[in-house]
């Protein structure tokens, strides 16, 4: 049996490259020729052990690649195709599919619905950090690279740029609306360009490294802070003359900063919430108006699927935004250990890796 190199998931603490065999694909599967993936947030908790996968699971979730074979049911593709898909990637068959939540997709099963069910890929089954991926449900889920877009172009489509712009359509941004983003790492930078391009007024990025607030300032900041410098919730304050944000964007999944997103709001207005959080949360009675503020605190997971991957590539190719700069370092796949313990440690002032598998 063919084999291929992948990372994988042994116990908490340690992901290693390992051979495994090439995945058999189904009638309606794809397989991948992955030439380009990235670490992820998620990923790292997934190596702390603070999201629980399988041991054996080869992690990551955001492929770009070849059409190495096409099951017999996927048409309008063809093999050597150059392709992404989406962190999550949807069945669009389930009840939750047809009710709006195709990243909650509960397949065939139940009633339908599973939180997070729609996030496959180094999750529920083998991941994008390898020579190939099965891509499940290829007929909604590849979506063709436009001619002209390299790799690392589109490297943050799959998740990064799907999750920040998600948490900026999900803030329901009008037109001179005055936004913050607090945390400016990858996930982050994608929501301030998001909210820039929903038409925000005036955007105020928050973060305590000063590399990613020069970062956050390209992508479309008004205003950075620094909280190792300055009271964020005072100085939000007066840059709003006392009345507050109409959304605040929280891209860490910290108490710190779910709090203070909370507490800069307007009456009336809304926390999008995107980090991954590892405990409980608390929420200031304060800050919450006794539950009476008109607040709305709503969360999101990526959206995936073919259509939303190609309205992102669509973004990039109209040079709407450029992501390449989030790009601070390349590794080889075999090099893996090293790029998980420069990310995870954050070091160097990295954003993202591009991993290569050299194919």
């Amino acid at each position: 049996m063919a084999k291929m190199k992948a990372a994988v998931f042994v116990e908490p603490g340690r992901i290693e490259i390992q051979d495994k065999p090439i995945p058999d694909i189904g009638d309606n599967d794809a397989l991948m020729r992955v030439t380009t993936t990235t670490i992820c947030g998620t990923d790292v908790h997934i190596l702390k052990g603070e999201y629980p996968v399988e041991s054996g699971l080869t992690v990551g979730h955001e492929p770009v690649g070849v059409i190495e074979k096409l099951g017999k049911n996927v048409q309008g593709y063809r093999e050597g195709q150059r392709v992404i898909a989406g962190a999550i990637c949807p069945s669009y068959t389930s009840y939750a599919c047809q009710d709006g939540c195709p990243s909650q997709d509960g397949g065939h099963h139940a009633h339908g619905y599973k939180s997070m069910g729609g996030w496959r890929f180094g999750n529920t089954i083998d991941g994008a950090q390898a020579e190939y991926v099965l891509v499940p449900d290829a007929q909604a889920n590849l979506a063709p690279v436009p001619d002209g877009l390299s790799d690392e172009e589109v490297l943050m489509c799959p998740d990064i740029m799907s999750t920040g712009f998600a948490g900026a359509e999900s803030a329901g941004i009008n037109i001179g609306d005055i936004v913050v983003v607090f945390a400016q790492g990858p996930i982050g930078l994608c929501a301030t360009a998001g909210a820039r391009l929903k038409g925000a007024g005036l955007i105020i990025a928050v973060d305590g490294i000063d590399e990613r607030l020069a970062m956050s300032r390209q992508m479309g900041a008004d205003i950075t802070l620094d909280f190792r410098k300055v009271d964020v919730i005072d100085e939000i304050f007066k840059i709003t003359g006392g009345r507050g944000v109409d959304a605040a964007i929280e891209a860490l999944g910290t108490q710190q900063t779910f709090e203070s997103a909370l507490r800069v709001l307007k009456p009336g207005g809304t926390l999008s919430s995107l980090g991954v959080y590892s405990s409980d949360l608390s929420i200031p009675l304060g800050a919450f108006a006794a539950g009476l503020g008109d607040h709305r605190i709503v969360t999101s997971l990526c959206p995936g699927g073919k259509e939303r991957m190609r309205r992102l590539m669509s973004v990039i190719q109209s040079s709407r935004l450029d992501l390449k700069p989030m790009v601070t370092h390349r590794y080889a796949l075999d090099d893996i250990v090293a790029a998980y313990d420069l990310f995870s440690h954050q070091r160097d002032g990295v954003l993202k890796i591009a991993l290569s598998t050299g194919s």
